[in-house]
C-alpha cells in the first residue's frame, strides 16, 4: 500500500486509479501510515521555471519548504520500513552530456529545476541523518490524456498537438530540431510501481523510455495525420527560455530495465490518443 502525496495532479490522479493508495488532501502534511502501507509517493511539485516571473517564493516554498514539513511528520512517526519515494525531474540534470544517466553531474537552471535538485539534497542528508530509506525518480516529459495543467509553460507538446487539431498557428521554437525523452503517464506509473517493488533502497532511477524523440519529427507526423493547413512559425528560442531550460535532453533508463519495465505506448501510439482527446 502507498501513502500519496499530490495525488490530485496529472500523475497522482492516473496513479492511484490502477494502484492502492491512501491519498492525502492538499492540507494535510502528515502520512498517513497504517499497518500496510510500505512506501510514500511524494508527488507535490511546482510544474515549470516559470514562476520567478510572478511569484518568486513559489518554488522554494513548494519544493523546499512543503518537503521538509512532510518529512519532519513523517520522522516523529517512527516508521523505519517505510519507504519515502521523491519524485523529481530530468529538469535536475541542467547542461549535461547526453543521455543523461542517474551518476551525471547536475546543473540544473531555473528555479523549479534548481530546487528540484535542492530537494533531492535536502532529502538525502535528511534522510541518512535519521536513517529513513528513500528513492528519487526523476521524470522524463510525462504525455497522456487528462492533463489539465496544459499550456505553453508546461508540456508543450500537448498545448502544440491540441493547436494542430483545432488549426491554430504553431509557434516552433528554432524549427523543432531538439529532442525530448517522452513517456506515457500510464507507463510512468507502472514503472514507479516497479522500482517500489523492485528498486534498490537509497538510490536513484531514471524514469523514462530512453529514447531521444525530435520535436520536429512528432509535429510533422502530427500535421500529416490531421492534414493541418494552418500555420508553422519558425521562431529563435526566447532569451529567457535559454536562461532556464536546455534544448534537448534524454536519459539513460538501462536501471529502470534492468527491474524489468517495457513500455506500452510509443510516441505515435500517443500522438494518435491525444489527437483524439477531447479537452473542450
Amino acid at each position: 500500500m502507498v501513502n500519496l502525496f499530490g495525488g490530485f495532479g496529472f500523475v497522482g490522479s492516473s496513479f492511484k486509479e490502477k494502484y492502492p493508495c491512501i491519498v492525502n488532501d492538499r492540507n494535510n502534511l502528515v502520512p498517513q501510515l497504517t499497518n500496510d502501507v510500505t512506501d510514500i509517493l511524494y508527488l507535490i511539485s511546482t510544474v515549470d521555471n516559470y514562476s520567478v516571473t510572478t511569484n518568486p517564493y513559489l518554488d522554494v516554498d513548494t519544493n523546499l519548504t512543503t518537503l521538509i514539513k512532510v518529512l519532519e511528520n513523517f520522522r516523529h512517526l517512527n516508521r523505519p520500513d517505510v519507504v519515502f519515494n521523491f519524485a523529481s525531474s530530468w529538469f535536475v540534470y541542467g547542461d549535461t552530456d547526453l543521455p543523461a544517466s542517474e551518476y551525471s553531474q547536475c546543473d540544473p537552471k531555473g528555479f523549479y529545476s534548481i530546487t528540484k535538485r535542492a530537494a533531492e539534497q535536502i532529502l538525502i542528508s535528511y534522510c541518512e541523518t535519521y536513517a529513513i530509506k528513500y528513492r528519487i525518480l526523476r521524470f522524463a516529459n510525462v504525455i497522456g490524456p487528462g492533463d489539465k495543467k496544459v499550456s505553453k509553460k508546461k508540456n508543450a507538446l500537448t498545448y502544440m498537438l491540441r493547436q494542430i487539431k483545432n488549426g491554430g498557428v504553431i509557434d516552433l521554437y528554432d524549427n523543432g530540431e531538439f529532442c525530448r525523452d517522452y513517456i506515457h503517464v500510464k507507463d510512468l506509473c507502472y514503472a514507479v510501481d516497479l522500482v517500489m517493488r523492485k528498486g534498490f533502497e537509497n538510490d536513484v532511477y531514471n524514469i523514462g523510455n530512453g529514447k531521444p524523440i525530435w520535436f520536429k519529427d512528432v509535429i510533422n507526423y502530427a500535421i500529416k495525420k490531421t492534414n493541418y493547413t494552418g500555420t508553422v512559425n519558425n521562431i529563435p528560442q526566447p532569451e529567457f527560455h535559454k536562461h532556464v531550460q536546455v534544448k534537448s535532453m534524454y536519459m539513460n533508463t538501462n536501471k529502470l530495465q534492468n527491474l524489468g519495465y517495457t513500455p506500452m505506448y510509443n510516441i505515435y501510439l500517443i500522438v494518435d490518443i491525444l489527437l483524439n482527446e477531447d479537452f473542450s
